[in-house]
């Protein structure tokens, strides 16, 4: 399953494990989904990763980093038509349109999109009931 995690949810993951956030970080892990990015969705992930405010390891932050790049797809995106409020959110919303991919994200209300787009956007929680009906 493709998705585009928003920034929110590594950190979640990787600060909560055992949280919904957490399992999706276990389940990039494993290899269970393909995460789909782009070089700015990267260059975020390594930015706020690498904040020492959140105590990762910085050979574990780049040990996601490569795992993510190794084993997800590059999204070949197209600018947005219209303005999201916070531009530090388009790039997710423009590699999930360019591969079809679900935006997993623990602020919904940052992504008001028409609703002509197709696109799922989901909270962690409702990301992993939808994996939960699809794989069972």
């Amino acid at each position: 399953m493709k998705v585009v995690l928003d920034t929110n949810v590594l950190v979640s993951g990787l600060l909560k494990a055992f949280s919904s956030a957490g399992t999706i970080v276990r389940m990039i892990s494993a290899g269970s989904l393909t995460v789909v990015y782009d070089a700015r969705i990267i260059s975020e992930y390594r930015d706020v990763l690498h904040r020492p405010k959140f105590g990762f390891k910085p050979s574990e932050v780049e040990a996601l980093l490569a795992q993510i790049k190794a084993e997800g797809i590059t999204a070949n995106v197209q600018p947005l038509q219209f303005a999201l409020p916070d531009k530090d959110d388009e790039p997710f919303l423009e590699a999930s349109l360019a591969e079809k991919a679900i935006l997993v994200t623990g602020n919904k209300k940052h992504y008001t999109i028409p609703t002509n787009l197709n696109i799922q956007i989901l909270s962690p929680s409702e990301f992993l009931n939808l994996w939960q009906r699809e794989n069972n």
